[in-house]
């Protein structure tokens, strides 16, 4: 049998996974900030109220402390929580419930009960955001045991991702880039699941690993591309998940190729990248022809004027020049 696939925009089919998953369990329920108005998010949560009600569709006041601890009281008692919180950065209001309780319930009831809250988290940029709105905290995150982390960068990740999330046993945080809401890809109309832990090759290639997280993966795969014309042959791995990491698709490529640079939207120290770079040198290190590399965002905070932002974020270009020092040290 055929599974039926169709173009969806990143933000519809995040829309349609949560009407998916709300139609298959009764018990899947949308907690946030204006989840019920019309434009619905920034359109991921159109139509929820008018089909589900109030009591399953239900907006929150600026309270995100409040509104995580009510999620995971509601979780504990049996209900599925997706939790929309339109900024990424204001989830920092919530740290205490999340660090102190949700990561841990599991492990402190000694697997006897859990908390299955699906946390959706926006981050911007561009737009003059500024360094309030759009703080990148995936390593964070990902450094809490017990806290499952994905970064989707294509409409197909995103549902499946999301669809994933909410009928696990594990609470999740779903790092989603406005930058993306528009990307369409071809999805399938049923409902899917995307696994933790599993990467995906991109792009195959003999002569660079390029591992690219979140909405890198745009820009790593236009360096790539025009690489390639130039003769270089450059393998794009998007992890999807950072908490499992897929270590040994990234290790095997690394090995293939013997370089690796990572391309990380956060910042340079004691992040994402610097960790899988860790990885592959702890396990296959003596085997790379060049020292690995990692383009990130400066350790510094975002700056509001729209023409020190284009500084600030890498871009294709800086990519390609990370590519060529690699190719050019051996």
């Amino acid at each position: 049998m055929t599974t039926k696939n169709k173009r969806l925009s990143y933000a519809k089919a995040i829309n349609e996974a949560m009407l998916q998953a709300m139609e298959i369990d009764e018990n899947v329920m949308v907690i946030g900030q204006l989840v019920d108005y019309s434009p619905g998010v920034f359109g991921t949560t159109v139509g929820l109220l008018e089909k589900f009600g109030p009591a399953r569709v239900r907006d929150f006041p600026v309270a995100e402390a409040l509104m995580t601890s009510a999620a995971i009281g509601a979780a504990i008692a049996g209900k599925r929580p997706v939790l929309v919180h339109h900024r990424l950065d204001f989830t920092l209001y919530s740290l205490d419930a999340i660090a102190n309780w949700l990561s841990l319930w599991r492990f402190k009831s000694n697997n006897e009960s859990w908390a299955p809250i699906v946390i959706r988290a926006i981050v911007g940029k561009g737009w003059g955001q500024g360094p309030q709105h759009s703080k990148s905290l995936h390593s964070w995150f990902a450094h809490l045991p017990g806290l499952k982390v994905a970064i989707p960068a294509t409409a197909f990740d995103a549902k499946g991702l999301l669809l994933e999330s909410i009928f696990g046993e594990d609470p999740a945080i779903i790092i989603e880039h406005r930058s993306l809401f528009e990307l369409e890809d071809v999805v399938p109309v049923s409902p899917y699941r995307v696994r933790y832990g599993q990467a995906i090759v991109r792009k195959t290639g003999t002569d660079v690993t390029l591992v690219a997280i979140g909405y890198m993966v745009l820009d790593a795969l236009r360096a790539a591309s025009k690489l390639e014309a130039q003769g270089v042959g450059v393998e794009v791995i998007d992890p999807r998940t950072l908490t499992p990491l897929d270590r040994d698709t990234i290790c095997s490529s690394v090995h293939k190729t013997g370089r690796l640079v990572v391309v990380d939207p956060g910042w340079y120290s004691f992040g994402a990248a610097a960790e899988i770079i860790s990885s592959v040198c702890e396990k296959i290190g003596n085997t790379m022809k060049a020292n690995p590399i990692r383009v990130t965002l400066p350790d510094s905070h975002t700056p509001m004027s729209m023409t020190l932002e284009k500084a600030y974020y890498p871009g294709h270009e800086d990519i390609m020049q990370a590519i060529q020092k690699s190719i050019a040290s051996t």
